[in-house]
């Protein structure tokens, strides 16, 4: 009956091999010609993973040389089909409307028992080893993992989201969309609290919104860098750039007016407006804001607050094209521009997009 399956197949009266194949293999289902020949069905009808599931068990398993051959060659064929379907899916991906524009995907946890097949669903799908694959899902936090034509990583995300790798993806215009508002003071806080704030354009005025509008909290570090003279291992003297403080900054989101407000602590004028502490000039800086967060804290108890911003940007700040088109929205006094600025303004602006009620990129 091996001979009549292998006649269909040179005619290519699949219907005639498939039925022939539902025989043997409940009379002969662990002979070799007919698993073989089930790959090629399996093959020929499109269902590549089935096929090359067997044909990768008749080169592990098998002994008969024609027989390794032919599942070798198989599993070739079948790794170029899938390589032309990809290629094609990403081509018509990137031909739908807004699908060339830049954006970025973003990895979200793994929980630690999910991680060992998710690696391996990873490095199937983005065509890298399963080592590799493992590093790079997260435990915690965003990873930034990619960045391109937002189309191109829509069809990676939605492949991984099937094999239950939880990303997003957003395009980086949609960021760019949001206003930021950078926070002068709180000059009421009840009924309604009212900020003094600067626009886009450094044009000073008010804004009034309700506590409830505030949908997320981001709060963030960015290191401040001097240039400092120290001794060498050879005890001479050399220039360097070090961290020698950090700047504090904390996002208010208004989802409804698709807005930022934006505090930080060398920014803040706590002797204006409400006073948080009784004698704010005699305050240090740090105090003052601990004392501003504290106030945040109690006004919004339920608000979540995102707190990952550091490892994200470890993550981000080697994709220097991709920040440099991002501004920052921040003032704060550099000697040179620093990644991290742009680094905040996307991490926040993802915090945004990603929970903004209504379905939006990802």
């Amino acid at each position: 009956m091996i001979e009549k399956v292998a006649a269909a197949f040179e005619r290519k009266d699949y219907r005639e091999a498939a039925q022939l194949l539902k025989q043997l293999l409940k009379t002969s289902p662990n002979n070799p010609s007919v698993q073989f020949y089930t790959a090629r069905l399996h093959e020929v009808t499109g269902k590549l993973a089935a096929a090359e599931k067997v044909y990768r068990q008749l080169l592990r398993d098998s002994t008969n040389p024609k027989i390794v051959t032919a599942a070798r060659q198989g599993l070739q064929r079948v790794e170029t089909t899938k390589k032309e379907q990809r290629k094609n899916a990403i081509a018509q991906a990137k031909a739908e409307p807004g699908s060339t524009e830049i954006g970025v995907l973003i990895l979200e946890p793994v929980p630690p028992e999910a991680k060992t097949a998710a690696a391996q669903n990873f490095a199937r799908i983005m065509n890298i080893d399963p080592y590799t694959a493992r590093l790079l899902l997260q435990s915690r936090g965003w990873r930034l993992y990619r960045t391109g034509a937002i189309g191109e990583l829509k069809f990676f995300g939605q492949q991984l989201r099937e094999a239950k790798i939880p990303c997003f993806w957003v395009a980086i215009g949609e960021i760019q969309k949001i206003n930021v508002f950078r926070v002068s003071y709180f000059q009421t806080a009840f009924p309604q609290p009212t900020v003094i704030c600067t626009d886009e354009s450094d044009r000073i005025g008010s804004l009034t919104f309700n506590w409830s509008e505030v949908s997320h909290r981001v709060d963030g570090l960015l290191p401040i860098f001097e240039e400092v003279v120290d001794l060498d291992y050879r005890k001479k003297l050399q220039r360097k750039v070090q961290t020698q403080d950090y700047a504090q900054f904390c996002d208010l989101h208004l989802p409804s007016r698709r807005s930022i407000l934006r505090l930080y602590d060398s920014g803040y004028q706590f002797q204006n407006g409400i006073h948080l502490t009784p004698e704010p000039d005699k305050d240090t800086i740090r105090r003052n804001w601990n004392r501003l967060l504290e106030f945040l804290n109690h006004q919004l108890p339920n608000t979540k607050v995102w707190s990952d911003f550091t490892p994200f940007a470890e993550t981000a700040l080697d994709q220097t094209e991709l920040l440099d088109r991002i501004k920052s929205h921040m003032h704060l006094f550099r000697r040179t521009e620093s990644h991290w600025d742009p680094a905040f303004q996307l991490y926040s602006g993802l915090v945004f997009l990603k929970n903004l009620p209504v379905p939006g990129n990802g």
